[in-house]
């Protein structure tokens, strides 16, 4: 029987959004945790999760002798890198790591334990687990947290609005003529209703888009934040003193941490989005979590989209389930043998 510890593994291929939810879920499960960056060499990085032949050798040396027994308990994924890793952990454990894949692997979900995927990716099946939005770690200690970290904040003019830009996607467009028109609309609001702009844009904002955006809210009362040179990263100090936010639609991981906070959430869409990302927006519409700018909110708001701590708890149910199942499997072999 292969060697197990009672730990949990985080696979993912390092990018912080894969590795945020990943983390998230870990966080609510109670077991040492250790997080593994893992890319995959070629030809495994074009196939993966599909080409699982000789899977240990994607790995540079020295993560390959790193990425051993004891294997864990249990194996967290998130992205189609991960997803390698998360499926060949159940095979070279012979089933003892249950492997939880996060987001669409785009191979049968039964090559895992449980897959969680959104409702969006449009994936069913009796081990997958569809969350309407993705998974985060914002809860009332989280925002409590950030409230602490940065207080002054709170000092700042009512309403507080936190507005957080991202980029271009393929099924929706975030550029300059996005933003001259967003900051018009909410320069409407701030006349209208004054307050004051806590502003982030994120790693994948364009640089030229940055330096617009920054000389556009410098009218304005407020905080703008674009990187390490204007100090530490005060994203849970903005959400946790916000009083509403605004989220560029480009983002599912953002609109889904907007929408936990529990304050008002709008973005602005002058085309409707396409595919699985126009799917979400429409979810969280019908929901009541999120409305386009100029559009009435759903009376009475909805409570917060806080769903990581129900994933958990339904990850650790069915864990156990499978754990007391291989017991009693291996015991009957063992009565057998006798």
């Amino acid at each position: 029987m292969p060697e197990t510890a009672t730990t949990c593994w985080v696979i993912t291929d390092g990018a912080a959004g894969n590795e945020r939810q990943a983390l998230a879920l870990a966080g609510h499960l109670g077991l040492p945790t250790r997080a593994w960056q893992l890319e995959p060499a070629a030809p495994w990085s074009w196939l993966a999760p599909r080409l699982l032949v000789g899977a240990r050798l994607a790995l540079p040396a020295t993560q390959r002798r790193q990425f051993a027994p004891p294997w864990p308990a249990l194996a967290i994924g998130c992205g189609r890198s991960a997803a390698l890793f998360t499926r060949a952990l159940r095979r070279w454990s012979d089933g003892h790591t249950y492997a939880v894949q996060i987001l669409d692997p785009r191979i049968d979900p039964s090559e895992y334990d449980l897959v969680i995927a959104p409702q969006h990716d449009g994936l069913t099946g009796p081990n997958v687990l569809t969350p309407l939005g993705s998974l985060n770690p914002i809860d009332a200690d989280w925002l409590a947290d950030g409230a602490a970290a940065f207080p002054d904040l709170a000092h700042l003019p009512s309403p507080r609005r936190t507005v957080l830009i991202g980029a271009n996607h393929r099924d929706v467009a975030v550029d300059t003529q996005y933003c001259v028109a967003l900051v018009e609309a909410l320069a409407n609001k701030h006349a209208a209703h004054g307050g004051s702009f806590l502003v982030s844009t994120s790693r994948r904002t364009p640089a030229p888009l940055t330096a617009f955006l920054r000389s556009a809210f410098a009218k304005f009362p407020g905080v703008f934040w674009a990187g390490p040179d204007d100090g530490p990263n005060p994203y849970a100090g903005f959400l946790a003193h916000a009083q509403s936010i605004f989220v560029t639609p480009d983002s599912v991981n953002m609109l889904s941490e907007a929408c936990a906070v529990g304050v008002p959430v709008s973005t602005w869409l002058p085309q409707a989005a396409t595919g699985k990302l126009g799917r979400f927006h429409r979810a969280l519409i019908e929901a009541g979590q999120l409305r386009v700018l100029g559009q009435a909110a759903i009376e009475p708001r909805p409570p917060a989209l806080r769903e990581t701590a129900g994933i958990a708890a339904e990850v650790l149910r069915r864990w156990h389930e499978s754990h007391a199942l291989t017991e009693r499997q291996a015991q009957g072999r063992s009565d057998t043998h006798r």
